[in-house]
C-alpha cells in the first residue's frame, strides 16, 4: 500500500476524502487544503480521471531533509531520473516553500530543474527542455519545517480544467468548486429522483455544465486529456490508464444517451449567455440546457425544456456519527459528509403546486471585480421563494452577511474558499417554509402573549442575574455567558447567551432543559418548558428562530437529547482576542464550553513562543486561544472529523492555518502513546466516557493515570499540563500520579463568575513532571 496526496480548495477536504474512498482508495484523511491518501497507483490514476473535487494528484518519489539550497539540489540529484523520464521529455516544476531556509518558490523550482537536467545530461548525454504550459513531466515540490517532498503531478496540471471551457465571464468559478456546490446541494440524488437544475445567475454556465456532465456520468478527465495520458512519467501505468478511459467512455455513452434536458440558466448579461452556449457546445451538451436572458427580479417562470413524468419527493438529509464529547452518548450530524456521487434518470419541472423537487445553484457576485450588492441577494432570495419554494438551493455567497441578505433560512452552512476569497455556502431545503406551522409562528411572534405567573417568576430571576453579572461582564468583556442555571428548581434548565461579533450584535439563546424526575407529569413538564421559553424570549427580546431549546432525557447509555435541528446556522462570537464559531442548533453542545473560558484565556496568556498540544480537542477553542496568544505551533487531536474541521474553520476565522497548526484525527490516548513529539503546554479535557466504534472504550476514572502518564511523557523541560474533566464523581489517584508528576488542583481559579452557582461544573489540575 502506497501513500499519495490530493490537493483541493480549502473547505472541500472532507468532501474530497469521501469521494476518494468512493473511488476505491483504502483510506483518505483530510488535511489543510488536501487529503492524505492510502492506495495503489491505480487508485491515484482513477482519481486523476474521475475526481470532480481534486486540484492535483501528487505521487511522491523523494523525501529528504532540506535545511538550505545545497541540500535541496543534493536531494533532487539523488533521484535516479532516467527511471522517471527520457531526455527527450519536457519538464516543468511547481514549488511551494515555507520557513526561513528557502523563501522564494521560483528559486526553489529553478534549483530543482537544474538538478534534474544535470543528472539527465550526466547519465544520458542529453538534457530535457522546459515547457511550463504542457510538459511531459510536471514535478511538484513542497518544503515545510525543513523537510522537502518531491512528487510527480499525475494529472499534469490543475484538474479543475475539464477541457470544455472556451469562454468565461469576469469572475469564473472553478469547475471543482462548482462540483462542491452541486454535491453539497445533493444534486446527484435530486437528478436521480427526477429533479431539475436551475441557475438564475449562470454567467458562462459553469455550474449547469458541471451538473449536466455529472448527471451524464462523464468522467471529468475525459475531455481534459482525450486519448492522451496526462503525463509521460515512466512509472505511469499506461495500459491501466487506457482501460480506465475505455470504461469511462462506455459509461459516458450510456449516460449521455439517457440524459434529460432538465437544466435551465438565466443571466442579465446577453454576452454571458452567448459564452455559456459556446461552452455548452464544447462540452458536447448542445440542446440540453435551456438559456434565458433576464434579471433575477424579473423572472416569472423557469425555461425548462421538459415536464416531469412522475412526482418526485425530497430526499432525506444524510447524517453520520461524529463521535462523543463530555458526558453525551449520542450521534450527531457530520455537516453533510458522505454525499452520494452517482447519477440516474428523472424529470423536470415548472414552478407550481405540483413541482417535483429540484435544485437551484448559484454563485452571485461578491468579490472586488464584481460588486457585492445585498439588494441583489435579497432579490435572489425573493425570486426563489416565489418561483420554486419547495425546491432545494445551494448558494455560494460572498460571506455570511450576504448569505443572510437572501432572507433564506439555511439548513446547512459551509465555509469554503473561492481562491483566496472566503465564502459562505448555504444549503436551503426547502427554499421557503410554507403551511400552517409557519403562519402560526409568524402570528405568535407578531402578537406575544402576556407571561404567566410561572414565566414571570423566571423572567424576574433572569433580570436579577443579569444585574448581578453586569459589572463583571463589562469589566472582562464577556459576551457569551450563562445567565441561568436551574436557579428555580421547578424550572430546571441552563440558559446560555451568545452575542455575535459584528457591528450590530445579534443575541442567541441556548436553553438546555435537564431531565425531569419520573414522577412529574408530562403536562407539567411541557407547561414549564413553555414558560421558560417565553420568559427567556421576553427578557432578551429575541425572535423564536434565535432560541435553541434542547431537552435532556434519560435513556440507555446515559443522558441524551431528543431530536436536534439541522439548520447549519453558524455565528461568530468573541472570547478575549479570539473569534470562535458556534452552532446553537444542530449539535448536543454549541461548540464552545463556556465554563472553560478562564482556562482558555490562561492558555492564551502562557502560550507565547511555546509548542501547544490540545488533546480531545473538540472544536479547537483552546487551540485558537493558544494561537492568538503567540504559540509557535499547535497540535489538536480528536477522533471526530467534524470537530477537526470545526477547529480548522476556527483557526481560519483568526487568519491562521497551514502546517504550523496540525490537526490529527486519532484516538487521543493511543496517539499519545505512539507519538514522540515534545510540547511546552498541553491542555487535556477528556470525556467522562466514550464508546466510539473507531476506538477502544474510554472511561476517565479508569484510564486517567494511564492518560496522564502518557501526556506527561510528552512534556518538554519546564512544560505544563492542564488536566480537566467534568465527571462529578471523579477521584484523582494521587498516589499513582505522584510517581511521575506533581499535581496542584486549581479548580477554583478556573470557575468563572457566571458558573459560581455550580462550582462542580468541572475540576482542573496543573501538572508538571517530576
Amino acid at each position: 500500500m502506497s501513500k499519495f496526496y490530493a490537493s483541493c480548495g480549502k473547505g472541500l477536504e472532507y468532501l474530497l476524502a469521501d469521494e476518494l474512498i468512493a473511488l476505491g482508495c483504502q483510506r483518505a484523511t483530510a488535511a489543510t487544503a488536501g487529503v492524505n491518501v492510502e492506495g495503489e497507483l491505480a487508485d491515484a490514476q482513477r482519481a486523476v480521471l474521475w475526481s470532480r473535487l481534486a486540484s492535483r494528484v501528487l505521487w511522491p518519489i523523494a523525501e529528504f531533509d532540506c535545511p538550505d539550497e545545497h541540500a535541496l539540489y543534493a536531494g533532487v540529484a539523488a533521484v535516479e531520473w532516467p527511471e522517471h523520464m527520457e531526455s527527450v521529455h519536457t519538464l516543468a516544476v511547481d514549488a511551494h516553500v515555507s520557513g526561513e531556509a528557502i523563501t522564494h518558490a521560483r528559486y526553489a523550482a529553478q534549483r530543482i530543474k537544474d538538478a534534474v537536467v544535470d543528472v539527465m545530461r550526466a547519465r544520458t548525454g542529453a538534457r530535457p527542455d522546459v515547457d511550463t504550459d504542457a510538459p511531459d513531466l510536471r514535478l511538484n515540490f513542497v518544503l515545510r519545517k525543513g523537510r522537502g517532498i518531491l512528487s510527480i503531478d499525475l494529472g499534469g496540471g490543475s484538474l479543475h480544467r475539464r477541457g470544455w471551457r472556451q469562454k468565461q465571464g469576469e469572475a469564473p468559478l472553478k469547475e471543482n468548486l462548482a462540483a462542491a456546490v452541486l454535491l453539497r446541494g445533493g444534486w446527484p440524488k435530486v437528478y436521480a429522483q427526477g429533479g431539475s437544475l436551475f441557475d438564475p445567475m449562470c454567467g458562462s454556465g459553469t455550474l449547469l455544465i458541471e451538473g449536466a456532465l455529472m448527471a451524464a456520468d462523464v468522467a471529468p478527465g475525459l475531455l481534459r486529456h482525450g486519448a492522451l495520458p496526462p503525463t509521460r512519467w515512466r512509472g505511469f501505468d499506461f495500459a491501466g490508464w487506457r482501460a480506465l478511459c475505455e470504461d469511462a467512455r462506455t459509461r459516458e455513452a450510456a449516460g449521455r444517451a439517457a440524459l434529460r434536458p432538465a437544466f435551465a440558466g438565466s443571466d442579465v448579461d446577453p454576452h454571458a449567455i452567448r459564452s455559456a452556449r459556446d461552452n455548452e457546445v464544447m462540452a458536447e451538451l448542445a440542446g440540453v440546457i435551456a438559456w434565458n436572458v433576464s434579471a433575477v427580479e424579473s423572472l416569472q417562470s423557469l425555461p425548462l425544456a421538459q415536464a416531469p413524468t412522475q412526482p418526485v419527493h425530497h430526499h432525506p438529509r444524510e447524517s453520520g456519527d461524529a463521535g462523543l464529547h463530555r458526558d453525551e452518548a449520542s450521534s450527531i450530524d457530520e455537516s453533510g459528509a458522505g454525499q452520494e456521487h452517482g447519477s440516474g434518470p428523472g424529470g423536470s419541472a415548472v414552478a407550481d403546486a405540483a413541482t417535483p423537487s429540484g435544485l437551484v445553484v448559484c454563485n452571485p457576485p461578491y468579490d472586488a471585480r464584481l460588486a457585492a450588492d445585498p439588494a441583489l441577494y435579497r432579490a435572489l432570495g425573493e425570486a426563489l421563494k416565489r418561483l420554486v419554494p419547495s425546491w432545494r438551493a445551494s448558494l455560494l455567497c460572498g460571506d455570511a452577511a450576504l448569505a443572510q441578505a437572501t432572507g433564506l433560512r439555511a439548513g446547512k452552512k459551509y465555509q469554503i474558499f473561492n481562491g483566496a476569497i472566503e465564502c459562505a455556502l448555504i444549503v436551503c431545503d426547502p427554499i421557503a417554509r410554507v403551511g400552517h406551522a409557519e403562519q402560526r409562528a409568524k402570528a405568535e411572534d407578531a402578537a406575544p402573549q402576556p407571561l404567566s405567573e410561572g414565566a414571570q417568576m423566571v423572567a424576574n430571576r433572569l433580570r436579577k442575574n443579569l444585574r448581578k453579572l453586569k459589572s463583571w461582564r463589562e469589566r472582562e468583556g464577556v459576551t457569551c455567558f450563562r445567565a441561568y442555571d436551574a436557579d428555580l428548581p421547578e424550572y430546571s434548565a441552563a440558559i446560555d447567551v451568545y452575542a455575535s461579533d459584528e457591528a450590530e450584535p445579534r443575541t442567541y439563546l441556548h436553553i438546555q432543559e435537564y431531565a425531569a424526575p419520573a414522577d412529574i407529569p408530562e403536562a407539567d413538564q411541557r407547561r414549564r418548558r413553555n414558560e421558560l421559553f417565553a420568559a427567556a424570549r421576553e427578557v432578551f427580546a429575541v425572535p423564536r428562530e434565535r432560541v435553541a431549546l434542547k431537552t435532556r432525557s434519560r435513556g440507555k447509555g446515559g443522558s441524551k437529547y431528543g431530536q436536534l435541528d439541522q439548520r447549519g446556522e453558524v455565528l461568530v462570537v468573541r472570547e478575549g482576542a479570539a473569534r470562535l464559531r458556534v452552532n446553537p442548533f444542530d449539535y448536543l453542545d454549541t461548540g464552545l464550553f463556556l465554563d472553560h473560558r478562564p482556562m482558555r484565556l490562561r492558555i492564551a496568556a502562557e502560550a507565547r513562543g511555546r509548542r501547544f498540544l490540545n488533546l480531545f480537542g473538540y472544536t479547537g477553542a483552546a487551540t485558537v486561544q493558544a494561537a492568538v496568544g503567540g504559540a509557535n505551533e499547535t497540535t489538536t487531536v480528536d477522533l471526530s472529523a467534524t470537530y477537526l474541521q470545526w477547529c480548522a474553520d476556527n483557526l481560519r476565522e483568526n487568519g491562521m492555518g497551514g502546517a504550523q497548526h496540525r490537526l490529527v484525527q486519532a484516538d487521543a490516548l493511543a496517539w499519545l502513546e505512539a507519538d514522540r513529539s515534545r510540547f511546552d503546554l498541553i491542555f487535556c479535557d477528556p470525556p467522562t466516557f466514550s464508546n466510539s466504534a473507531r476506538a477502544d472504550d474510554f472511561d476517565i476514572q479508569r484510564e486517567h493515570v494511564r492518560l496522564l502518564r502518557a501526556a506527561v511523557a510528552r512534556l518538554a523541560d519546564n512544560g505544563v499540563l492542564y488536566f480537566s474533566n467534568n465527571f462529578r464523581r471523579f477521584r484523582l489517584d494521587t498516589e499513582a500520579v505522584a510517581q511521575f508528576a506533581q499535581c496542584e488542583e486549581i479548580s477554583a481559579e478556573t470557575i468563572p463568575a457566571d458558573f459560581a452557582r455550580d462550582a462542580r461544573i468541572h475540576r482542573c489540575w496543573r501538572v508538571e513532571p517530576r
